[in-house]
């Protein structure tokens, strides 16, 4: 190929906004980070969740049990709070709290229903729990007044 035929090759190439000049892009097989991120390298989510639930063995009244990471710790936190231990049972309220707000912003049912209907379907769960600590059926509790 000639000289001047390269440069009326580059004459017709369109070079502008997201079309680099052909001798400036990168090559067919070459990474554009070369020393980015290595495959397979963890980030700290992905560590914090392994660690924690990885299995340990406890012994428990004399018998031993396979629990989590996550649950050992918790059972340690309320036993600590159960003890008396102040700043124990601040971690665990605050704790609780946080999963019980958790909860109720999953709960479609408790954001649309007005006042007057939580305390109507507050009053149907409790008589379900009576009813279930009696042996009844759901279907016995339906028939009892509101």
């Amino acid at each position: 190929m000639r000289h001047d035929d390269e440069h009326e090759d580059q004459k017709d190439e369109t070079v502008g906004y997201k079309r680099p000049p052909r001798r400036t892009r990168f090559q067919k097989g070459q990474s554009g980070n070369p020393q980015g991120r290595p495959k397979g390298a963890l980030n700290l989510k992905t560590v914090v969740d392994r660690t924690i639930h990885e299995p340990v063995v406890i012994t428990e009244r004399g018998r031993k049990h396979t629990i989590t990471k996550l649950e050992a710790t918790v059972k340690q936190l309320t036993n600590k709070a159960a003890m008396g231990d102040a700043r124990a049972t601040a971690q665990l309220v605050a704790l609780v709290q946080a999963q019980e707000s958790q909860a109720d912003a999953h709960d479609p049912a408790t954001e649309s229903l007005s006042e007057a209907d939580q305390r109507v379907r507050a009053r149907i769960l409790r008589q379900l729990a009576r009813q279930a600590k009696k042996g009844g059926t759901p279907h016995d509790a339906a028939s009892d007044p509101v």
